[in-house]
């Protein structure tokens, strides 16, 4: 059977396509820190606030003795919990995010931090904030740290466009 020389010129070049895409995934994944989340921890949505972790005066940023910085988020129709938290940069930043109803997303701009929050699940993003990145895209402030926002991006029910937040990322 011949095969027509264009055809198989469409196919040598559909091959290389995908080939290309294929080297534009590995060189994201490994150039900017992407990579699918791994940690899989469930927890009973309804009770959310009665949880030790997840109670109200626990939200927020707290530095642990290893000096890893981790913060904790509830998301809920239509509010982020708390509505601010501060970051230090070029530390290591565990963000660790329930969902007290629906599936939302949880994005923070100029980051690598962008996870789906899924009722019944702890979502957890470990990663480091480079400072000079956020500062190109972020609002500076009087006392030298930059303000970038935090929002929801699933749809979750008519108010999704007021789930939002501010993270404060400070210099080291």
């Amino acid at each position: 059977m011949a095969i027509h020389p264009l055809e198989r010129r469409w196919f040598v070049v559909s091959i290389l396509l995908v080939l290309v895409m294929g080297l534009f995934v590995l060189y994201t994944a490994w150039a900017a820190g992407i990579h699918p989340p791994s940690n899989v921890e469930a927890i009973d949505s309804t009770r959310l606030h009665l949880t030790p972790e997840f109670a109200e005066d626990h939200l927020g940023v707290e530095r642990t003795k290893d000096g890893t910085v981790v913060a904790r988020i509830v998301m809920a129709r239509y509010m982020v919990h708390p509505q601010e938290i501060t970051l230090p940069a070029d530390t290591p930043i565990v963000i660790r995010a329930a969902s007290a109803d629906v599936l939302h997303g949880l994005h923070v701009a100029g980051t690598n931090i962008g996870t789906q929050v899924v009722p019944g699940y702890v979502s957890e993003v470990r990663t480091t904030i480079r400072f000079d990145r956020v500062a190109a895209i972020g609002t500076a402030n009087p006392d030298g740290s930059v303000t970038v926002p935090l929002f929801c991006n699933e749809y979750c029910g008519l108010g999704h466009q007021s789930m939002w937040g501010r993270v404060r990322v400070t210099k080291p």
